[in-house]
């Protein structure tokens, strides 16, 4: 159901499915044409809701809902290398963004500038306070480096996010009625999709800066991982694998992806322009 936290959450850890990243196009065209058959009440027989389901699941992972372009969705394994991780993100950002405006070039080089930017100036400039902090132990500075990576990163994406996605906030993003009509462009409903997006990305690396420490620093106890410590980097390395497979699902599951926000909070126009309540926007993964 995506109308609730877990419903989005396990969507999406299908969507992520790394098998979708070897399916031909011939099988993209099969599910593309079997939705499109279901859709207009010509499904041949015998295909089940197995089939349609699978299809679907497809199709999400691989095409734009906008743009109805094919998209590549990498792994954030490249987070292992700081500057491939940012081009990454822009990528990512560029890919997944609510794509009913047109976006130049020139907004995806400044994401990827902006990021690299702030990541390096917040992390160079904490280092430098906390090496200036005279009345911190040793000790202290040491605990407290070991957090400067978490604001870097989560304000580089920030950064990126903002750079990538700032010509919605100047054009405005589609809003559609109950029954998928565009019923005007808003810029505040662009800025709620942005805000959203961006809380997604500062939740994203806390498991990955959190939880390997803490389940690390548990099973550093037993007796067995203490006469073998050569198991440990093994482990730990299965255990930032796992954080990382897990922290992108439950970052983008937090917001549904079409939002919904009521029309007596955007512009007079677009509340004039229609009879629905509330209506709904894209507000990109």
């Amino acid at each position: 159901c995506p109308g609730t936290f877990l419903g989005r959450l396990r969507h999406f850890i299908d969507i992520i499915d790394p098998s979708t990243l070897f399916v031909s196009e011939t099988k993209l065209k099969e599910c593309i044409e079997l939705l499109d058959d279901y859709k207009h009440g010509r499904l041949p027989p015998g295909v089940s809701d197995l089939q349609l389901w699978e299809a679907q699941r497809i199709k999400q992972a691989i095409i734009h809902p906008d743009t109805g372009e094919k998209i590549f969705m990498p792994f954030r394994m490249s987070a292992l290398i700081p500057w491939f991780h940012l081009l990454h993100n822009a990528c990512v950002n560029y890919a997944n963004r609510n794509a009913t405006k047109p976006t130049p070039t020139s907004k995806f080089l400044q994401g990827y500038v902006g990021a690299v930017t702030s990541a390096v100036s917040i992390a160079v400039g904490l280092n430098v306070l906390i090496q200036k902090a005279n009345k911190l132990s040793p000790a202290t500075r040491m605990i407290i480096q070991r957090f400067v990576p978490f604001p870097a990163v989560a304000s580089a994406n920030i950064c990126n996010v903002a750079l990538m996605r700032h010509n919605e906030l100047s054009e405005g993003i589609d809003v559609l009625d109950n029954n998928g009509n565009v019923v005007g462009s808003s810029k505040i409903a662009a800025r709620h999709a942005i805000m959203e997006t961006a809380f997604t990305r500062v939740v994203l690396p806390m498991p990955i800066f959190v939880l390997p420490p803490i389940i690390m620093s548990y099973l550093e106890r037993f007796r067995f991982l203490q006469s073998h410590r050569r198991l440990l980097l093994p482990i730990h390395s299965l255990v930032c694998l796992v954080t990382f497979g897990l922290s992108l699902p439950v970052a983008i599951s937090l917001f549904p992806q079409m939002s919904q926000i009521e029309v007596s909070c955007l512009e007079p126009e677009i509340a004039m322009a229609t009879d629905c309540k509330a209506v709904t926007y894209n507000k990109g993964l």
